[in-house]
């Protein structure tokens, strides 16, 4: 198969196995899936030696590539192309109708000094919008882009570089050094006060992380095939995205805050046949956070995450923690998650401060092997816990079909006396050796059907 009929193909072969198992949780898959057409690109190649770039792994490419782009772009659009090779890099900015395409043994390794991620852009750092070091790969309002291809992203990151920012001596950092508290309790502070986006400038001379690649506010997007290591933070965060497809690409970066893709605030979103080995959670679906998540008010919606591989992390798949601006409609199916060091296979994770209503999630035909504390958890004390004006809602949480083999509990569920958990259903589901076996506190209207936890049947939470 050619790799323009990879970039071609759609994704309507997903709709039927798809459409029975959402019925359940009142999903509508077809439409879901409807949403979320991958972009083609014209035919014309844009190597990017043929700007200048130079694979030697000395000479910064970041101008050939940029020249590259937009080249390709005002020609109407086409395939970046990066050979085989090791091309050093500062930042890379997409432009519409772009593809940028690794070809098998080409790696972008990206530069470890903090200015070549400058002038600070529009984005995100969890889930506050500010000013702040451009991420790695990045597209603002941009329509049809890509990267593709069989090649590497290598951030580089590691206890030299960008890790120690976060604190934490296991990852480099050391008593006495700067890091990056004081610059997020800030951000957190602006977002709380309603400070105009324009004057929360970060960047240089501060110790906020960028994420790896970031498509913000852009439409038909499509990252297929290559590998990521070594990332600052979050490696995929399209954020107000619609149009979003995520297919076959792998993952493995174990630093502080390295989540593997995290879908905030879009609509309309596939991820397929992916592997996850991260140093956070494998995907996990947010909406902004606290008072600017409910500023700036849309939810992340209508995504369908399937055939993928779960291996270290904190949660398989996490819902929240930002999550301000709701999340709705997830279906998870047909993935395999299995590692000592995963914590959770399902993991919501909200609190009285973040609020928020998560609902219609469809977690199904799930095989755990072994994760270190729950296989399904739905926490209300995340971070802040209780205390808080804004109770975080959770309903409509369908689970079937999931089996594991080793876990610490089969379910742990904790809510608040005054907003307990509930709507949840749980069918065909079987928990083997459980150390702790079940958690309940403040839980009513959760329902089980032919489930058992170490052999014993559960029953309904009422």
């Amino acid at each position: 198969m050619t790799r323009r009929d990879l970039l071609s193909r759609s994704v309507a072969a997903l709709q039927a196995s798809t459409e029975v198992l959402a019925a359940r949780a009142g999903l509508d898959a077809g439409e879901m899936l409807k949403r979320v057409q991958t972009p083609a690109f014209p035919g014309r190649l844009f190597p990017i030696t043929e700007f200048g770039g130079v694979g030697d792994n000395q000479a910064l490419c970041t101008k050939a590539i940029a020249d590259a782009i937009r080249a390709c772009s005002e020609a109407g659009g086409g395939s970046v192309i990066v050979p085989s090779g090791r091309f050093l890099t500062g930042a890379i900015h997409l432009d519409n109708n772009v593809n940028l395409h690794l070809e098998e043994g080409a790696t972008l390794a990206f530069s470890t000094d903090p200015k070549d991620f400058l002038p600070a852009v529009f984005t995100r750092f969890e889930g506050t919008e500010c000013l702040n070091y451009s991420p790695f790969i990045y597209a603002f309002h941009k329509t049809n882009v890509a990267i593709t291809g069989k090649g590497v992203l290598d951030g580089q990151a590691g206890p030299e570089h960008w890790w120690p920012w976060a604190g934490k001596e296991r990852l480099g950092w050391s008593k006495g050094s700067p890091n990056q508290e004081n610059d997020r309790n800030a951000l957190t502070s602006m977002g709380d006060k309603d400070v105009p986006v324009a004057q929360r400038v970060f960047g240089q001379g501060h110790l906020l992380r960028p994420n790896f690649i970031q498509p913000y506010r852009c439409t038909n997007v499509l990252l297929e095939g290559f590998r990521i290591v070594r990332s600052p933070m979050w490696e995929i965060n399209p954020v107000l995205c619609r149009n979003v497809t995520v297919r076959g690409v792998e993952i493995n970066s174990h630093g502080p805050n390295n989540d593997g893709c995290d879908p905030e605030s879009c609509d309309g979103m596939l991820i397929t046949g992916c592997t996850f080995s991260t140093g956070d959670d494998c995907i996990a679906v947010k909406a902004g956070r606290n008072r600017d998540g409910r500023r700036v008010n849309v939810p992340c919606q209508n995504l369908v995450i399937r055939d993928c591989v779960m291996q270290d992390g904190h949660g398989g798949v996490s819902i929240g923690s930002e999550v301000s601006g709701g999340i709705r409609n997830v279906l998870i199916e047909n993935c395999k998650m299995s590692s000592p060091n995963l914590e959770r296979a399902l993991r919501i994770k909200t609190n009285s401060y973040r609020g928020g209503v998560i609902e219609n999630i469809g977690f199904r035909n799930v095989t755990v092997g072994e994760v270190r504390e729950a296989v399904i958890e739905v926490d209300y004390f995340y971070q802040e816990g209780e205390g808080g004006p804004f109770v975080p809602v959770v309903r409509g949480i369908d689970i079937a079909n999931v089996t594991s083999q080793k876990s610490k509990h089969a379910i742990f569920m904790r809510g608040y006396k005054n907003s307990p958990v509930g709507g949840v259903t749980v069918a065909n589901c079987k928990f083997e050796n459980c150390a702790e076996g079940t958690l309940f506190e403040n839980v009513e209207g959760v329902g089980f059907e032919h489930v058992t936890v170490n052999g014993r049947a559960l029953e309904a939470r009422r």
